[in-house]
């Protein structure tokens, strides 16, 4: 114990020299450090005023594709307008409609007015930015743009004029026009065969600030910086002082502050933003958000391309003044001056602090170390209890687990995976792949195993192998394990035992090819019984003409074509109710659907001891829907409820309107033995059913479902079990379908 307390003492005192040591090596640092700071401040306002200008070039490039979008945008709907017949043909009654459609999806871009100028030049067809629509007669052939339009050469082409102030529609507006021939190439009913021939000439007005102010306006840089926009002629046709807008960028700064020279702004914007070039730079100006003085400020520039036939383009520029970047940097160094001053504070502090604490803490160390080797016993104890619950848990699951090298040899293997193999983990470790499965199914699953090796990533496979001549269905998962240096020495496979559930598919799909010729032959047995029937009434009727009324005879003659004739109405009932309709309703009656299903049930109801009670509600809205698909949906819950009430019951039907939903919905009520809690989430799945084999297909309800949503409807449910309370026991199943729109037909 004595030899402890001395080491711990010892190691004590090296550690406070070690302290003291550090803490003048870090004071030296701090110092020079300092130094440093003071040489690399304006080194470090450049570097930030670049990155500063790098952002700004984001800023301007993002600009510039906000406002060529919005031209695309424009020209794709100028285009969309130029193919309707409705312009083409000028039609009366939808022209005004069709193009104040196109003006209200992109009025918010700028634009003010649409007009279309017939082929003579003389009649302008106008809608205007208030939707309102007007003809006017003048003199057009002369404008540059429809003389531009008329050529042929220029067909599928869009003219963009130039930004002018000279427009006498729009006094005081900066604008430009899209333009675009139309042609008569379009059919509709009206006119089934297009002539090729010119109609006239489309005409889109910009309010071109309204354009650019919707992209460039929000744009910030850094606190108060801002963007704006010139044309290829050097107008401003955006800048946040509303007077420069329409004015020539060259000259009204130079009004504005005559004893400030421009010439380094000048200069950008004529050998760069009027070339199309886009870059970083810096100028000096006389104001800045509401502050007159003179002052530097950084520029980014980046040009504007209307994806459209022109050539010309605008140029896009943000700016801020310099002192918010050199504030920043000057900030930051007072920042590092004081931080750097509060470490050196904070070392001294504690520095005194931890020789105090060293002295405190030398004599709980060897507590302290006692406590930890406990500690360690402890978590050793547990790692062991923790490795004992994955072994369990691994021998225990039911799926096969194993580990193979990459020739395939067992390196480990769970309980499950040896019983599968009929023998032990100890007999079966160190055998490859080949030993346990045949030649064809080994060299499968080693092409997973060496794909695992060479890719590093997890596979995910199904596949057939054969063990001991029986073949068998895997699902399995094959994951890499990986060293230090993230190679891998081993692949984990994780393998599943789906023959069973292989075995049900395929009998699922068989049974639902039985169902489809079931439905067939059901069909054809039912044409087929129409001939007899026909048959007996027919002779029915003969012989009735030669009993005399009111006797024996003809009365029992009578109750033969009667129920004879219940026979025929039973089968039409069947072949309409089974027969493919070539035609869809777009809307169907609810009720009449309800009738058509209850007739061909209502003998089988005897039959079943079931009573049906119908509340159908009168005047109901027609629903979305084909009417025999509804018949399907409506037929498949009446055979359930059947089915759920073996020994009788009672089956009511009601049919209503949630008006709040705007909805029809029927309702399926029964009293049988209800739906039990494990099979609830199941009913809608394909191929579930609770009757023995032979008795259902377990298709009726996941059918249904999907002939409900397919018209955005749904089936819901509520069920009670005959264990929960037999006294309320049963289940109503409620179909919702939206109602149809007004005029819905047949299509």
């Amino acid at each position: 114990m004595n030899k402890e307390k001395n080491y711990f003492r010892q190691k004590y005192y090296n550690i406070r020299r070690a302290i003291v040591l550090v803490g003048i090596l870090v004071m030296a640092l701090l110092m020079v450090a300092f130094y440093l700071g003071l040489l690399s401040a304006g080194q470090m306002k450049e570097i930030i005023s670049e990155d500063f200008n790098r952002q700004q070039l984001v800023l301007a490039k993002y600009a510039a594709n906000r406002m060529e979008n919005s031209l695309d945008f424009i020209r794709r709907e100028l285009t969309l307008l130029n193919l309707s017949p409705s312009i083409q043909y000028l039609e009366k009654v939808s022209w005004a409609s069709r193009m104040n459609t196109t003006l209200s999806a992109v009025k918010d871009d700028g634009v003010l007015e649409i007009r279309f100028i017939d082929h003579k030049g003389k009649t302008a067809y106008i809608v205007d930015e208030r939707g309102m629509s007007h003809v006017i007669q003048g003199h057009f052939k002369d404008m540059p743009c429809f003389e531009w339009a008329i050529i042929k050469e220029n067909k599928n082409k869009v003219y963009v004029g130039e930004v002018t102030r000279e427009c006498r529609q729009h006094p005081g507006r900066l604008v430009m026009c899209l333009v675009t021939p139309t042609y008569e190439q379009s059919v509709d009913e009206a006119h089934p065969v297009p002539t090729g021939r010119l109609s006239g000439v489309l005409i889109s007005t910009i309010d071109v600030t309204r354009l650019v102010e919707k992209a460039v306006k929000g744009i910030r840089s850094g606190k108060t910086g801002y963007a704006w926009v010139i044309d290829s002629g050097g107008v401003f046709l955006y800048h946040p002082q509303r007077e420069f807008i329409g004015e020539d960028a060259f000259k009204a700064r130079a009004m504005r502050k005559p004893k400030i020279s421009f010439s380094q702004i000048n200069m950008i914007q004529k050998e760069k933003m009027l070339e199309g070039k886009e870059g970083t730079g810096w100028y000096t100006s006389g104001w800045h958000r509401g502050v007159d003085t003179e002052m530097k400020k950084l520029i980014a520039y980046a040009p504007i391309h209307p994806k459209t036939y022109s050539q010309s383009f605008w140029s896009g520029a943000v700016v801020a003044p310099v002192s918010e970047v050199e504030d920043a940097v000057h900030s930051v160094f007072i920042r590092q001056f004081y931080i750097q001053g509060s470490i050196l504070f904070a070392i001294i502090l504690g520095s005194v602090y931890v020789i105090n604490f060293e002295r405190r803490w030398s004599k709980t160390l060897e507590a302290e170390v006692m406590k930890k080797t406990d500690d360690l016993k402890t978590s050793l104890e547990e790692l062991k209890k923790s490795e004992e619950q994955y072994k369990t848990l691994v021998e225990s699951a039911e799926d096969l687990i194993f580990t193979v090298d990459e020739k395939g040899g067992f390196l480990s293997m769970n309980r499950c995976t040896a019983n599968f193999f009929r023998g032990r983990p100890e007999d079966l470790i160190g055998k490859n792949m080949g030993d346990l499965f045949s030649g064809e199914s080994a060299e499968l699953q080693m092409g997973f195993v060496r794909q695992v090796f060479g890719t590093g990533r997890n596979i995910n496979v199904k596949y057939p192998v054969e063990v001991g001549k029986r073949e068998y269905w895997f699902t399995s998962n094959f994951v890499p394990l990986k060293d230090k240096r993230s190679a891998v020495f081993a692949v984990l496979g994780i393998s599943r035992d789906i023959t069973e559930r292989k075995k049900l598919e395929e009998e699922q799909m068989y049974n639902t090819e039985k169902l489809a010729s079931l439905g067939k032959l059901a069909a054809g047995v039912a044409h087929e019984l129409n001939q007899p029937v026909a048959v007996i009434l027919g002779f029915t009727d003969l012989i009735l003409e030669k009993m005399e009324p009111g006797s024996k005879n003809h009365e029992i003659l009578e109750t033969i074509e009667r129920q004879a004739l219940n026979c025929k109405r039973i089968v039409e009932s069947i072949l309409g109710f089974s027969r493919y309709h070539e035609t869809t309703e777009y809307s169907t009656d609810v009720n009449a659907s309800l009738e058509r299903v209850i007739d061909v049930v209502e003998n089988i109801m005897v039959t079943k001891k079931v009573t049906m009670k119908k509340n159908l509600a009168e005047n109901l809205p027609k629903v979305r829907g084909d009417s025999g698909h509804l018949q399907q949906v409506f037929m498949n819950l009446i055979t359930n409820a059947f089915a759920a009430m073996e020994g009788g019951g009672v089956l009511t039907i009601t049919t209503r309107c949630n008006i709040p939903g705007n909805k029809v919905e029927a309702l399926f009520k029964d009293t049988g033995q209800g739906i039990k809690r494990e099979y609830r989430d199941k009913i809608f799945g394909a191929f579930f059913t609770t009757r023995k084999v032979g008795e259902g297909t377990g298709l009726g309800l996941s059918v249904s479902y999907g002939i409900v949503t397919k018209y955005d409807g749904d089936i819901t449910f509520e069920t009670v079990a005959e264990e929960e309370d037999i006294e309320k026991k049963g289940t109503t199943f409620t179909v919702s379908l939206p109602v149809a729109p007004s005029g819905g037909e047949q299509i």
